[in-house]
Parts: structure tokens; sequence; C-alpha cells
């Protein structure tokens, strides 16, 4: 679910694949933040990590 709203706000152009993850807190209320953050951990990424590696799953149409 984290990835398919991530995935949509990169589509959008609201964040780049290229930052951190960390910068999602900026769209994620607070009290969601804390169950982002947790579930985040429990699949090993870091907040340092880039946004691209965690929609890395994506399928490209023009290949």
């Amino acid at each position: 679910m984290i990835k398919d709203e991530v995935r949509q706000m990169v589509e959008q152009g609201v964040v780049s694949r290229h930052q951190p993850i960390y910068t999602l807190c900026q769209f994620i209320p607070p009290r969601e933040w804390v169950c982002v953050e947790c579930e985040l951990e429990r699949c090993d990424y870091l907040l340092r990590d880039q946004i691209g590696d965690l929609i890395a799953s994506e399928s490209w149409d023009n290949d």
C-alpha cells in the first residue's frame, strides 16, 4: 500500500525517485508517519534510502 501511494506521488511529480525516503514525512500526517516508519523498518528500508529503492519494482511502458 505504501509503495502504491509513493509510486503515485512520483508519477504526479510530487516527489522525485532520487529523494530520500524521509522526504515523504512532509506529505504524511505525523500520526500515520509512525506506522509508515515501522513498516519501512520491518521491510529493511532506511529513511536515507532513495524513494526509487522503495518503488524499484515499477514497470516501464517504453521498453
